[in-house]
């Protein structure tokens, strides 16, 4: 449904050059959530500027729903009217809400359709039906300014669905609420893009974000995909980044000759006990040194670090019993206190970068 390809955004003020995106190729498929996260300046908000053609891309090239926009983009400063009428397909949720606090709930719904052309009472009727899909029906008549945070966010994603678009982006659009009212703004983008079909990109720094609705996801650093995938293949992925920052777990080694291990559990397998079994059958005493589980995608997902004793050679047959249930395995090779290596039974180690934070 998306797909940039050799994407670059290059910014030039007062003979300086800034390169905000170097080459990012996405691909975010149809009904799917998407969402792409990195730290401030990683290149984010360039990104998703540049997919509906707000910012002109340097180089590269943008296709949604198979329709080159970049080919629409002109060359004049002002989209052409194919490329507006492209974008009237792709709905856009801000950060900061962008509504007008002169305008009602109903009329701030309402001011793409009249950019559109459309009839007074057809704009009307399609305003309420938004307003009651994202339960507002009651604060048709009022002003932003007697909104909560929550209910504004609601009013801008009524509004960037007036076009009946079958893209959403969503640029930040949790980070400026509280905790409570962020999940209820994910359950209903999640309940959209079902009820819809809607394809959502959403760009955010939250971790937990990712966590709640993401089908897939992309890490972004200076400007580049350095990672991207399914969430739960990325969870599987050796070494994953993604993987690390959505379900961290810590813990060394209590001494020499010892193996510490990061353990992978989904489905099924993250309710069942495991370790226990593996402590009886084998007679060891297993530590747990960390451990998470959530749900990801309506998956239960675990993560634990566990310490056996004796070195990697002692327990090829405990962790040969782990592997036949299902699970995934990485050994996590103790080099100095500050710095660890990673590897997959015995296959070259690769060095972990540090964690976003």
């Amino acid at each position: 449904m998306i797909t940039t390809s050799g994407l670059t955004k290059v910014y030039r003020s007062r003979g300086r050059e800034v390169t905000a995106l170097d080459g990012v190729d996405l691909h975010v498929r149809e009904g799917e959530v998407y969402g792409v996260i990195g730290q401030s300046g990683a290149g984010k908000s360039s990104l998703i500027r540049c997919v509906n053609l707000l910012e002109r891309p340097t180089s590269g090239t943008v296709t949604v729903a198979g329709q080159d926009l970049t080919a629409l983009a002109g060359r004049g400063p002002r989209a052409g009217r194919e490329l507006r009428q492209a974008r009237s397909r792709i709905g856009m949720v801000f950060q900061h809400f962008n509504l007008l606090s002169s305008r009602t709930v109903q009329d701030n719904v309402e001011l793409p359709l009249e950019i559109l052309g459309r009839s007074g009472k057809e704009r009307s009727r399609k305003a309420l039906e938004l307003l009651d899909l994202v339960g507002l029906a009651d604060k048709a008549k009022a002003y932003p300014a007697q909104l909560s945070g929550g209910q504004k966010q609601r009013v801008g994603i009524a509004r960037a669905l007036a076009g009946d678009p079958k893209v959403l982006l969503s640029d930040e659009a949790t980070s400026a609420l509280d905790p409570e009212t962020t999940r209820s703004i994910l359950t209903l983008l999640r309940d959209l893009n079902r009820q819809l079909g809607l394809t959502v990109l959403l760009i955010t720094h939250e971790m937990d974000v990712v966590k709640s609705i993401c089908d897939s996801a992309a890490l972004m650093e200076h400007g580049r995909v350095v990672e991207s995938g399914t969430v739960t293949d990325l969870l599987a992925t050796p070494g994953s980044e993604l993987a690390s920052a959505l379900f961290p777990v810590a813990g060394d080694a209590s001494g020499d000759n010892r193996t510490v291990l990061d353990i992978t559990f989904q489905g099924e397998s993250a309710t069942q006990p495991v370790i226990s079994q593996l402590a009886r059958t084998y007679n060891i005493d297993i530590s747990i040194l960390g451990a998470a589980i959530d749900t990801v995608g309506g998956l239960q997902v675990g993560r634990m670090r566990i310490e056996l004793p004796g070195r990697y050679e002692d327990n090829v047959v405990p962790i040969g019993f782990l592997r036949e249930q299902g699970l995934h395995i990485e050994t996590v090779e103790q080099t100095e206190p500050a710095q660890q290596t990673q590897q997959v039974d015995r296959a070259p180690s690769v060095l972990v970068k540090e964690e976003a934070k």
